[in-house]
């Protein structure tokens, strides 16, 4: 058997495509921050993970102009080897007093610092505890581990337990969760998590990829539920607020330590790119002077969530700048996206596998940098597309 057989007979994305309805791979000519422009046209952005909106911010911008002028454009070496520089390593400090740990280590993506950091330490005869609805990069990160996979129902802690209660007590276990989870916009239950951990002796990491700048006063889940001590690690991207790409994980010096000489993700890939490493620097120190764009964007999220409500759109148990539009089948969500992309908004539709059937939707979400009028603009076109669709 060919092993490339598989390849023509997807037909699925080419379909769609000829019918002018794929909603993937958009290629925009412009996208600064608020708004984009795909062919000539400008859509208001509200499919980014841009919650600060510092990817057009001049001190960050500034930051990568620099860093390219003194440095060049690539370490070409893995942090392992040749690709440290002190620049990474003040990153690392500052990341770890901002989130209260010890110590953090900087990774090329926030894809790799999950693969990285959970593989590193989920060995043979553990066993990696995760919530259903963690972020793909949860789940493989588990699966490149040689340790035992378990799940437990969303944010359900008696179902938790029931898992916990049945893993022998000599066994290592990590629990692995979503801090906020990045299509329901809802948070993690920490204070209820937390006792669960110590009762069973569990470990705890808390992926903060989307709480990161905008919950805790930007220092993310833990520090929004006051339990920074409590939760082991800390991991985090540079690809939403901190405006760059990359990512870190924080916690004990000594765990760090042990990451850092055993994380594959780490030691076999090229370190993060002296500009990206200067940009997320450079948006860490915005965030701590400008601590009013993190109130901005929650009050947006804030004014959004009961605006959609108003309308009657089923926006699920959002608590965040994160907004699902719960619509509950495939074509049905791709109409609607289509829909709302023609008359001027940018969101984002999530299909089936990667949400279970009848949970597809729309994924909204929205930045300190809107204005109002690109907010109430929004609204209006929601509201059109709702009523006609029959969503509302």
């Amino acid at each position: 058997m060919d092993i490339f057989e598989k390849c023509p007979s997807f037909t699925a994305a080419r379909e769609a495509m000829a019918g002018g309805y794929y909603p993937f791979f958009i290629p925009m000519t412009d996208n600064e921050g608020c708004e984009a422009i795909y062919q000539g046209r400008h859509v208001i952005m509200c499919g980014s993970n841009n919650y600060l909106g510092l990817t057009t911010h001049p001190k960050v911008r500034q930051a990568a102009i620099d860093a390219i002028h003194r440095y060049g454009t690539s370490c070409t070496g893995s942090r392992f080897a040749n690709g440290t520089l002190e620049l990474h390593e003040q990153l690392e400090q500052e990341l770890a007093e901002w989130v209260g740990k010890e110590a953090a280590l900087v990774f090329t993506t926030g894809m790799q610092t999950n693969l990285g950091t959970i593989s590193a330490l989920v060995g043979r005869g553990d066993v990696v505890i995760l919530d259903k609805d963690d972020h793909a990069s949860i789940v493989d990160g588990a699966r490149l581990g040689w340790g035992e996979i378990k799940r437990f129902r969303h944010n359900d802690m008696a179902d938790l337990e029931r898992v916990l209660e049945k893993i022998p007590e000599d066994v290592g276990r990590l629990v692995v969760v979503d801090g906020l989870f990045s299509m329901g916009g809802d948070l993690t239950p920490l204070p209820e998590l937390v006792p669960l951990c110590k009762k069973y002796s569990t470990r705890l990491m808390v992926d903060d990829a989307h709480s990161m700048g905008v919950f805790g006063c930007g220092k993310g889940t833990a520090a929004h539920f006051g339990l920074t001590d409590e939760v082991d690690l800390i991991m985090s991207t540079f690809s939403k607020s901190f405006a760059s790409i990359g990512g870190f994980i924080a916690g004990d010096e000594t765990v760090i330590h042990y990451i850092k000489h055993h994380a594959r993700a780490l030691i076999f890939s090229a370190s993060i790119s002296p500009s990206n490493t200067a940009a997320a620097l450079a948006a860490l120190q915005v965030m701590q002077e400008e601590p009013e764009r993190i109130q901005r964007v929650n009050q947006i999220g804030e004014f959004m969530r009961n605006e959609m409500r108003q309308l009657g759109f089923n926006i699920g148990q959002s608590v965040s700048p994160i907004i699902p539009i719960y619509i509950g089948d495939d074509m049905g969500t791709i109409l609607t996206w289509k829909l709302l992309f023609e008359r001027g908004v940018f969101v984002n539709p999530v299909l089936s596998p990667a949400v279970p059937q009848g949970q597809q939707l729309l994924r909204t979400s929205y930045m300190a940098t809107h204005t109002d009028e690109q907010l109430e603009r929004a609204l209006e076109i929601y509201e059109s597309v709702g009523k006609q669709l029959g969503l509302i």
